[in-house]
């Protein structure tokens, strides 16, 4: 009785071992769709990646740039302060030296005055010191120590007003009469009493006659 050969029906064929082998590794052959997808959607993950990667890096470089910006701004403030704090101590020793330059010319203003005088002090002692009867002596010693005074006022800027002859200043005379007179009306006449300035100041005005008018 016939029959069948089992081997023949498992014998080794290629066609099975290749089946076998993709169904072992399936990934091994052609990408199928839900491999690009995914592959798809990992291309834009790793852009955004990579972008984000560069934009930390601008704003690291963005972050630096303003840190030495506001040290340098910041040295320069202080630069600025230490010199508005020079400028202020400076100027206030500028003020304080003219505040004591003013206080000195106040308390010392007579002084270069004074010692002009001190000759005259000395004239008027020596005079009272010497006793004589020779009135010519006398008057010549007081016509010296006069001239010794008028010298001194004069280096002090102090000057006579002797108006004489001219028009009448209400600022520099002081009239105390009007008398019939040759000359132009509103003339001084007379001087009664000397008038003194200091620098164009009226320390006293003089007292004189005025003619009247004819």
């Amino acid at each position: 009785m016939w029959r069948p050969r089992l081997c023949s029906l498992f014998h080794y064929s290629p066609m099975f071992s290749d089946m076998e082998n993709t169904q072992e590794n399936p990934t091994s052959q052609n990408p199928t769709p839900a491999d690009e997808a995914s592959q798809a959607a990992a291309q834009p993950q790793a852009a955004d990646a990579a972008e984000q990667a560069a934009q930390g890096g601008v704003d690291q470089n963005a972050a630096a740039l303003a840190e030495a910006a506001l040290a340098e701004a910041q040295a320069k403030v202080a630069e600025l302060q230490d010199a508005f704090v020079r400028a202020k101590a400076e100027t206030e020793n500028v003020r304080r030296r003219a505040q004591e330059d003013v206080a000195k010319a106040h308390k010392f203003a007579i002084e270069n005055f004074a010692e002009h005088l001190l000759p005259v002090v000395d004239s008027l002692e020596a005079a009272l010191a010497h006793n004589s009867d020779d009135l010519a002596k006398v008057n010549e010693g007081v016509e010296l120590t006069l001239k010794q005074l008028t010298g001194a006022l004069e280096k002090g800027k102090v000057l006579a007003i002797n108006p004489v002859g001219e028009k009448f200043d209400p600022h520099r005379h002081q009239a105390i009469s009007m008398v019939p007179s040759e000359q132009e009306a509103n003339t001084v006449v007379n001087v009664l009493q000397k008038g003194y300035v200091i620098a164009d100041r009226v320390l006293r005005p003089a007292l004189v006659t005025v003619s009247a008018p004819k």
